[in-house]
């Protein structure tokens, strides 16, 4: 399937690259890395576009931000949903904490392998830096604790991970029984996806609230609220990247300057007394 996706999206970026300039291979992810290579090879040189992808993830907050082993569960949380198939991509291979805890489990199922593949060398190379941007959806968040008790499940990603995903019953509710409105929970992730791929350019490309009534009026408010709230939490995180710039640039600089400003002041203190 990877070779016939391939040659799709060449199909896709002969003709409509000279109009289409953001492409995004995926919103659930499988053949990436061909499609990125196929474009950088041969279409990016002409048409001078940019390639892709979109991962879903809701952010995941520690139940207990003093407990070590619920900042890990955390931690656990978003590596197996956004990690799973980021770090491939950004830094060529699954998040260490996947590989320990699936070959844990497979071990323990008396497997003589773990049930998560094995990149090879080349497979690495390949894959890694095939990405222009991050696109990334979010809707909602979910309070995380260690899972204490064992699992009744047989093998699965819910057992691998190994915790517990709560709510806070005053979050708004939104109709749909998964959603939320948290949107402290999406600048946190943000700046989760930010500071973890190297600060890659980011586009939200999912977002948004359900119908939460029926009604043959507009009554929509609830999504309004929902809108304006995740917006203006996404709208502060380039806040951050401003402040580690000044942090990382300008502070330094400004130090320097002053110290150099001091030795020359110094020098003339000393030439005007002798």
């Amino acid at each position: 399937m990877i070779s016939y996706f391939r040659d799709y999206a060449d199909l896709c970026f002969e003709a409509f690259g000279d109009r289409v300039k953001h492409w995004v291979t995926f919103s659930d992810p499988r053949a990436h890395a061909q499609a990125w290579h196929s474009y950088n090879s041969t279409w990016r040189g002409k048409q001078q576009g940019l390639v892709g992808i979109s991962l879903n993830c809701d952010w995941g907050e520690p139940v207990d931000i003093s407990s070590p082993k619920d900042i890990e569960a955390a931690e656990r949380y978003l590596q197996f949903c956004l990690g799973w198939f980021a770090n491939p991509i950004y830094a060529g291979d699954y998040p260490q904490v996947m590989k320990d805890r699936i070959g844990k489990k497979s071990a323990e199922q008396g497997l003589d392998m773990s049930r998560l593949p094995v990149f090879s060398l080349q497979e690495k190379s390949y894959i890694k830096g095939t990405s222009d941007f991050l696109g990334l959806g979010h809707y909602t968040t979910r309070y995380i604790t260690e899972r204490n008790y064992p699992s009744r499940q047989g093998p699965s990603y819910q057992n691998d991970r190994d915790l517990v995903e709560l709510v806070d019953p005053n979050w708004p509710d939104l109709g749909s029984k998964w959603l939320y409105s948290v949107p402290w929970g999406f600048r946190r992730l943000l700046h989760f996806a930010q500071t973890q791929y190297g600060n890659p350019p980011i586009y939200v490309t999912e977002n948004g609230a359900s119908q939460k009534l029926h009604c043959t009026q507009l009554c929509d408010e609830w999504r309004i609220q929902y809108l304006k709230g995740y917006i203006n939490e996404m709208l502060k995180e380039p806040l951050l990247s401003h402040m580690q710039m000044v942090t990382e640039i300008v502070v330094p600089t400004v130090c320097t300057l002053c110290v150099l400003i001091s030795a020359v002041l110094l020098l003339l203190l000393l030439r005007g007394q002798s």
